[in-house]
């Protein structure tokens, strides 16, 4: 057999993230489509806790010490950034805490570290927004918090609606995200902000950016914006605000 080996060395050099889910992340194909070819995600995930979504499952799945062990999980392969993908445990607890995540990862030997709210916060800044349209898949309490997050970083909600949902996020139809978002939308808002990481957005930004107006910012979308933003490469995806300001 004639065998010629290719002209180039081997594959595209690999740059990692290093993703730090909650248990019940069902979305990993989303991420994959937010980021270009040399990069990898490396997933780790928090412990299983038997609750449904709630405000008690938001403080579980943000225990510092699972996120510091998560993180050492995916550290051999040499992460760039490891972010810790969860929109309401990176809430709950206030901006204080959000930070404190960003520590305990970064102290367990991240290079750097971000978090979806985090994220969240980063961008409202970027864009100078002030007032915003929220829709969550929580309940009416923990759908409070992220308004309390926002608070704290002088950001208005001016409108705001939730799913009501314990469980099963990820099987929620576009059409109905679509319908909701919509819905939640307010003439004062500079922007609509989804959340949560388990709630599939990514063919719906475009279409109701164009239809809105505004930017539709969403959770996933934030996350690795983020973390391609402290890798010097550019946001894939759509998104036009967010190109914008990368």
């Amino acid at each position: 057999m004639d065998f010629q080996l290719p002209v180039f060395d081997g594959p595209l050099a690999q740059r990692g993230i290093g993703v730090i889910a909650p248990f019940d992340l069902a979305l990993e194909r989303e991420l994959w489509r937010w980021v270009p070819m040399e990069v990898s995600l490396h997933l780790a995930r928090t412990p299983y806790e038997p609750v449904p979504v709630s405000m008690e499952m938001a403080q579980l799945v943000s225990d510092s010490k699972h996120l510091a062990a998560a993180t050492r999980d995916v550290l051999h392969v040499e992460p760039e950034v490891v972010a810790y993908l969860c929109t309401s445990g990176s809430f709950v607890n206030g901006i204080d805490y959000e930070r404190s995540l960003c520590k305990a990862i970064c102290d367990a030997g991240a290079p750097d570290a971000v978090t979806t709210s985090g994220a969240l916060a980063e961008v409202l800044h970027r864009l100078d927004l002030h007032k915003v349209s929220v829709l969550t898949p929580y309940d009416q309490d923990l759908t409070g918090k992220l308004h309390d997050f926002l608070a704290e970083l002088d950001v208005k909600t001016v409108s705001s609606d939730h799913l009501g949902l314990g469980g099963g996020i990820w099987k929620v139809s576009y059409r109905t995200i679509a319908e909701r978002i919509l819905a939640a939308d307010h003439s004062e808002a500079e922007a609509v902000f989804v959340s949560c990481t388990n709630l599939p957005t990514f063919d719906l930004i475009e279409p109701l950016e164009a239809a809105l107006g505004k930017p539709v910012l969403t959770a996933n979308q934030l996350t690795m914006w983020a973390c391609l933003m402290r890798m010097g490469l550019p946001l894939v995806g759509p998104g036009k605000w967010l190109r914008d300001v990368s």
